[in-house]
């Protein structure tokens, strides 16, 4: 999985970066770094959409085995779309980054985020823990980095944009 998404323009945004610093403008770096979360906001929106909708399905069961509902009461889906973060930064390197916060996640989900963006879509887990007796699921595969792709045309416009005006207001 692609832990995190990144929307560099490094030539355009080091030479603003260089001007702010010069500049030693505060109220236009604010402005350059919530303009640039706005324009990430619409991909974590439907990173967590696409997530919480995302179809998981199971092997069926075989003859003479046991099954049933989960112990957990704590949805999987749910819990993960919340730890998707966003972080700008104006300093080097600068950009906006869109990823999966592992340490918000419950220890034995830290790496699901990643088990689901597997190019077969294939989940392997252990059943309820049980590490001698595992399980497999399948989801859409790569889901997160088709959502990037579709957003990214977006984001590198906006991005443009932003770095235009603020180039304006700074000149």
């Amino acid at each position: 999985m692609t832990d995190s998404v990144r929307i560099i323009g490094t030539e355009q945004l080091l030479d603003l970066h260089s001007r702010l610093r010069r500049a030693d403008e505060v109220r236009v770096a604010a402005l350059l770094t919530r303009r640039i979360r706005r324009a990430a906001e619409p991909l974590q929106a439907d990173l967590k959409n696409t997530i919480r909708s995302l179809p998981i399905r199971s092997e069926p069961r075989r003859a003479g085995k046991r099954g049933g509902p989960t112990s957990t009461t704590r949805p999987l889906r749910a819990t993960v779309a919340e730890a998707v973060r966003i972080s700008v930064r104006t300093t080097r390197p600068v950009g906006a980054r869109v990823w999966v916060d592992r340490w918000s996640l419950p220890s034995d989900l830290q790496k699901m985020a990643a088990a689901m963006n597997t190019p077969t879509g294939r989940i392997r887990h252990p059943v309820f823990g049980n590490r001698k007796r595992w399980a497999n699921q399948w989801t859409t595969p790569l889901w997160w980095d088709k959502t990037v792709q579709s957003h990214t045309p977006r984001m590198r416009s906006e991005v443009e944009r932003v770095l235009t005006d603020i180039r304006r207001t700074i000149t």
